[in-house]
């Protein structure tokens, strides 16, 4: 069953009320309070009571994900070189992508188990990327020093000594 609570709910603590208490002959709450589960905690939102954010900071967000473009574009028209130019390309691109995630998918407002449930499984497996992109490369070194020492050895002596 569902039971109603009080504006007094914090997320934390409720008062829980009788099932019947608010209701209307539909079951729905006449009272526009927070339903949770029989137990009292996960409350469920309703599409009424959905939180609703100004459009203004979706506008100055696209503001300013068209600035970031820009500046990565001028690191083209700018001619920058080097790992410069992969430095700024990837700022920009994280800094815009973050933006993307925080502001249109609704991250900067979820319960924070729920930001660690998305970023935490991507941010593990560019750790474990860059760990094997170690391992390979030290692999391939060591191959080399290896393979070289036997060449170094099997080499012939040279008839002008």
């Amino acid at each position: 069953t569902i039971n109603t609570c009080d504006r007094s709910c914090d997320g934390k603590s409720c008062q829980i009320a009788q099932d019947n208490h608010h209701h209307s002959p539909t079951g729905r709450n006449d009272n526009n309070h927070m339903d949770h589960t029989a137990d009292g905690h996960a409350p469920v939102v309703r599409e009424e009571e959905a939180i609703q954010h100004p459009l203004g900071i979706y506008f100055k967000i696209w503001i300013l994900l068209f600035v970031l473009s820009a500046m990565s574009y001028a690191v083209d028209y700018y001619q920058v070189q080097g790992y410069m130019r992969w430095f700024l390309i990837l700022f920009f691109m994280v800094l815009k992508a973050g933006l993307i995630i925080a502001v249109f998918m609704h991250m900067v407002w979820e319960r924070l188990a729920m930001v660690y449930f998305i970023l935490v499984p991507p941010a593990l497996l560019l750790t474990l990327v860059a760990i094997g992109s170690l391992e390979a490369d030290w692999t391939f070194f060591q191959r080399g020093v290896y393979f070289l020492k036997e060449l170094i050895i099997a080499a012939p002596a040279s008839p002008h000594h």
